[in-house]
């Protein structure tokens, strides 16, 4: 999922219960294949199925982890936090991909010992059905996980998911390996272990990118900041936009602007105009918070802080304003 696309047109009154459900249904998902897997390695001795069981369990580990970001997230603005608490959910992400390179890392160095003294793998058709329901399993819950991203803009849940897929694709090697391994080729069971395990590094690095995405403020795609800005212009009152920033922020995307309007409208008329704007955005982006500054066209000064507007060649900010 893209870090910077837009919201569903319109939000659903389920849309946050959805991803609740998703985040304690992978919980959920997780138990039962850790404890699956952990039998299965302790009959069978497979290294894919080793690989595979760390992957559930640490699938298990980020899932607690989601569960707890999206229900932290949610809560309300406060007096510490005064614009939410929706970065939860990137520190989340962050450190679900960080727990995947140690797990890698681990599995790796397994493998590498197991493909220079390779072993039979034992009771391979109880490692083959545990395998083939889990595939199942994982399935299931990613198609759900899908469904609350369509309501959801969900940093957590997306990153929650990637391990999901991983895992998905991680159980199909590893039955690969199994299937291999029980018809003689001993050794590639150790080595679907080891391509497991730079597969998991290669999804980690999406997790990690999409979470900085989110804790350094990235903004929207040029895309959808025409789309914002169109928005605000549909009034023909609105004679102008400018300093249009936007970030994301978890599961939130935040949009300030500044509106250019005719000098002469009185605050009511332009109060009006400003909510107006508001309105449209929310339809298309609801997950947003927003923040308009009204500038009468041709008559304002540079302003806005440390990041505001530069003042144009041969303005002085010491002349009297002409309004």
């Amino acid at each position: 999922m893209s870090p910077s696309a837009p919201p569903p047109p319109a939000s659903t009154p389920s849309s946050g219960n959805l991803v609740l459900l998703a985040s304690s249904l992978s919980v959920v998902v997780a138990c039962v294949m850790v404890v699956m897997k952990g039998i299965t390695l302790y009959f069978s001795g497979s290294q894919s199925i080793l690989a595979s069981l760390a992957d559930s369990g640490l699938d298990l580990l980020a899932s607690l982890i989601t569960f707890a970001a999206v229900r932290y997230a949610k809560a309300p603005p406060d007096k510490e936090h005064p614009f939410g608490h929706g970065k939860a959910e990137a520190f989340s992400a962050l450190v679900q991909a960080g727990l995947v390179f140690a797990s890698a890392a681990l599995i790796m160095q397994s493998c590498v010992e197991h493909l220079k003294n390779p072993q039979p793998v034992t009771q391979s058709s109880l490692a083959i059905g545990v395998l083939i329901v889990s595939i199942i399993l994982t399935i299931g819950l990613v198609l759900f996980q899908n469904l609350a991203l369509k309501s959801s803009q969900s940093v957590a849940i997306s990153a929650d998911r990637m391990h999901y897929v991983t895992d998905l694709v991680s159980n199909s090697i590893a039955l690969i390996g199994v299937v291999a391994a029980a018809m003689g080729f001993v050794q590639m069971d150790a080595i679907a272990g080891f391509a497991m395990a730079a597969w998991f590094v290669w999804g980690a690095l999406k997790v990690l990118r999409e979470a900085a995405d989110h804790l350094m403020d990235r903004g929207l795609e040029d895309g959808d900041v025409a789309r914002i800005t169109d928005l605000i212009k549909q009034d023909p009152q609105v004679l102008g936009v400018h300093q249009l920033r936007t970030r994301l922020m978890g599961p939130y995307i935040l949009i300030q602007a500044h509106v250019e309007m005719s000098p002469t409208l009185s605050l009511d008329a332009a109060h009006k105009i400003i909510i107006g704007a508001e309105k449209r955005l929310l339809d298309v982006f609801p997950n947003a918070d927003i923040l308009i500054h009204a500038d009468p066209q041709g008559l304002a000064e540079p302003h806005g802080g440390v990041f505001g507007e530069e003042p144009p060649t041969g303005f002085d900010l010491n002349a009297p304003n002409k309004a």
